[in-house]
């Protein structure tokens, strides 16, 4: 449970705010009967102020700072009803009945994730509807979900990056019930759930935090300005909020991990990085609870220090978002050769990235214009998360175009045998494993004009240097966007016939290959087409693919005798 925010004790609630820049701080309650009061908080040292009094869950409440009229939702809200201006709601934790007991989690070898945004996966866009698509889920061969963050956003449309209080559950989505029955449900059918938590930045609409300490610094800046402050001048108790909030995710929603976005763009010099501390605590909750908790990062580094042990000096994380296997077979398969894709197209980085984790370990990157990665021998295959889609591949593309329209049928069977059997850990963006038609674009739903604005002008920058998407782009903020998203689950024969490949896939991995994928390797066949070996005793499959899309995936039985190739010839070639 957080040390601040509203928490229910009985009869009664404790409020507890850190607002080291207020002098008085006053909670205006407006009960549930109706009734509204202000009420002076008490002092309790450390910039914190509080008070318990009578009080019961479905009460509101706001913040009043020294004299300043102005009513502020609570930086440790459970649930703003009425979005991120609006009141917070008392929430009562206990309230909810879990019947998960007895699940304790699985181990990171055997997942095998699919990606969704709650708001665009099914017609109602919320968990409920999450729920609904478990079973199909299951059946799909899917081990784990991850959600895309979920943390109160401006209006009721987003992506939810641009969240700006990362305790609270958009209420448009079900709030913290709807989110505990999702969590509940995928436990009850041996499926793990994990959230995307953004700790790099917060949003700027409704984003009331600077209001009450140090946050934010200017010792750092960001793509999105000032830092987070982790190192600063009174960033203790800003790491306390960030900390809290990862044991909260865990702990009071029983999630079984966190996906921490763009941990690249953090800035922390502290002698232990906000990402270690983070490790730290939730592996103490890990042993305490008896379940087994995954921390996965995303960042471009291609750097082995985020999954390297905490006595090695690295962070201790499971895995990080490995980028280059991507970029790698998205270069060949499309041709396309702008942004950072002007960095790829040879087959040998595929390759590379196959057996390695890493196409790049310290070469000169053209985009970056210096040098990018180091060596991930240290690194388990496992510890790399790769996909062939996923939200930023897929919506930071000006029109959002999936790989539907880009490539064809067969290249499609191809990319998906080579993500669901290489022997990285596989993801899957919702959508893909039918041919989803829908575009996923970029939507918001600001109510500041300033960013309104703001919004449609960033993205055609952010396409500057990918000319041949035209000058036309969806309008973020049209909810015609946000409408064109959503995945359509009406399947054609078509369609049909490649979710039953993915299907087949996911059946080859955990029967055939069982573990022993781990130790697959990648020979390049010729410049069109890559095989990918099990080495084993006993006879097991082999998968030849060509990315060009003129030709069908090929998987026959092999035996070692039979490849001819030792792994110390594939490494040369490499």
């Amino acid at each position: 449970m957080p040390s601040l925010g509203a928490n229910v004790q009985g009869d009664t609630v404790q409020f507890r705010v850190w607002a080291p820049k207020a002098r008085q701080v006053r909670l205006r309650l407006m009960r549930a009967d109706g009734t509204t009061k202000d009420l002076p908080m008490i002092p309790s040292g450390n910039g914190e102020f509080e008070l318990t009094i009578n009080a019961r869950a479905r009460d509101r409440y706001f913040y009043l700072l020294d004299h300043d009229p102005l009513q502020i939702p609570d930086p440790v809200s459970r649930l703003l009803p009425n979005g991120v201006h609006g009141p917070t709601e008392v929430v009562d934790p206990l309230a909810f009945r879990w019947t998960d007991q007895n699940w304790r989690g699985l181990d990171f070898h055997d997942y095998i994730i699919y990606e969704l945004h709650v708001g665009t996966f099914t017609p109602s866009g919320t968990f409920d509807g999450v729920i609904e698509k478990l079973d199909y889920l299951k059946d799909l061969g899917i081990t784990a979900i991850e959600l895309m963050p979920v943390g109160a956003f401006p209006g009721r449309r987003n992506w939810g990056y641009d969240g700006v209080s990362i305790y609270a559950v958009q209420e448009s989505y079900g709030g913290p019930d709807g989110l505990k029955r999702l969590v509940n449900a995928a436990h009850e059918k041996g499926l793990a759930v994990l959230l995307d938590v953004v700790y790099n930045h917060l949003g700027n609409e409704g984003n009331y935090l600077g209001k009450f300490g140090p946050y934010f610094t200017s010792k750092h800046t960001t793509p999105w300005g000032d830092a987070i402050n982790f190192d600063d001048r009174g960033s203790e108790n800003v790491r306390r909020y960030f900390v809290e909030n990862a044991l909260y995710w865990v702990d009071e929603y029983h999630l079984d991990g966190l996906r921490l976005d763009a941990v690249h763009t953090i800035q922390d010099d502290s002698p232990t990085h906000i990402l270690a501390e983070i490790r730290d605590a939730v592996r103490e909750f890990e042993s305490q609870s008896k379940r087994t908790i995954c921390l996965v990062a995303e960042t471009d580094e291609n750097s082995p220090r985020y999954v390297q042990p905490r006595k090695q000096g690295g962070y201790g994380l499971d895995a990080i978002w490995s980028d280059d296997f991507h970029h790698a077979l998205h270069a060949l398969a499309t041709g396309e050769n702008e942004g950072y894709y002007q960095d790829f197209g040879r087959p040998e980085q595929l390759v590379r990235a196959i057996n390695e984790g890493f196409a790049f370990q310290g070469e000169h990157f053209k985009f970056w214009g210096t040098t990018r990665g180091e060596p991930s021998v240290s690194m388990e295959p496992e510890a790399h998360v790769i996909c062939i889609q996923n939200h930023d591949q897929v919506g930071n593309r000006a029109l959002g175009e999936r790989l539907t329209s880009l490539v064809s049928h067969a290249a499609r069977k191809n990319l998906a045998a080579l993500l669901l059997l290489a022997p990285q850990t596989p993801l899957i963006f919702m959508g893909q494993e039918t041919d989803e038609p829908a575009p996923f674009q970029f939507f918001t739903d600001y109510g500041d004009p300033v960013l309104q604005k703001a919004v449609s002008e960033g993205r055609r920058k952010e396409f500057k240097d990918f000319s041949s998407f035209g000058n036309h782009f969806p309008d973020p903020q049209d909810p015609a966007t946000f409408e064109r998203s959503r995945l359509t689950w009406k399947l054609n024969p078509e369609r049909r016939a490649i979710l039953e490949w993915y299907k087949h896939l996911l059946q080859l991995r955990k029967t055939v290959y069982g573990r022993e994928s781990r130790s697959a390797r990648a020979i390049l066949v010729d410049s069109d087409s890559i095989r990918l070996d099990i080495p084993a005793d006993k006879p097991k499959i082999s998968l030849t693919a060509f990315w060009t899309g003129e030709h069908e995936p090929k998987i026959e039985p092999v035996t070692p005798q039979q490849r001819g190739v030792k792994s110390d010839e594939v490494a040369a070639r490499n």
